[in-house]
């Protein structure tokens, strides 16, 4: 008569699901630094105000850092007044091929240092809505508590 082993198998540690959750995490935080680092343009120093909203960011927002010296830059190239409407009209044509919504879908933040003249500002706001953009918002900070 045989007699049977009724001690349970090793238990053994799983490797292969363990590598695909740190190689997701890893794509994660590439995907949220490329993010982050569109909008950190250290030389800006960001209006504050109480009454803004944190809203989800969305992948194919366009940045426009606006400096006090009237330099636009868009992910760390700066443009002239030209290019940037040059450099629109062809977001504006890519979002109507695209299909999704069309040009005034597509999202645009400016990043703006409080000390820009507003006319500076307006005039950007205008180069961007001649564009056909009228997804706007703008980069803010909460105030420092006193």
């Amino acid at each position: 008569m045989r007699i049977r082993d009724t001690t349970p198998p090793p238990v053994g540690f799983q490797l292969a699901p363990m590598i695909d959750i740190v190689f997701l995490l890893l794509i994660f935080f590439l995907v949220t630094y490329q993010i982050t680092e569109q909008e950190k343009d250290l030389n800006i120093a960001l209006p504050s105000t109480s009454e803004g909203s944190q809203e989800a960011r969305v992948a194919n927002k366009i940045v426009i850092n606006l400096s006090k010296d009237n330099v636009i830059t868009i992910s760390g190239q700066v443009f002239t007044r030209e290019e940037l409407r040059k450099t629109l009209d062809r977001i504006v044509e890519m979002a109507e091929l695209s299909g999704k919504g069309g040009a005034d879908r597509q999202p645009i933040r400016i990043r703006v240092d409080r000390e820009t003249p507003s006319e500076d500002l307006l005039q950007l706001v205008d180069e961007i809505r001649r564009a056909g953009i009228w997804n706007i918002d703008f980069a803010t900070r909460m105030p420092q508590p006193r």
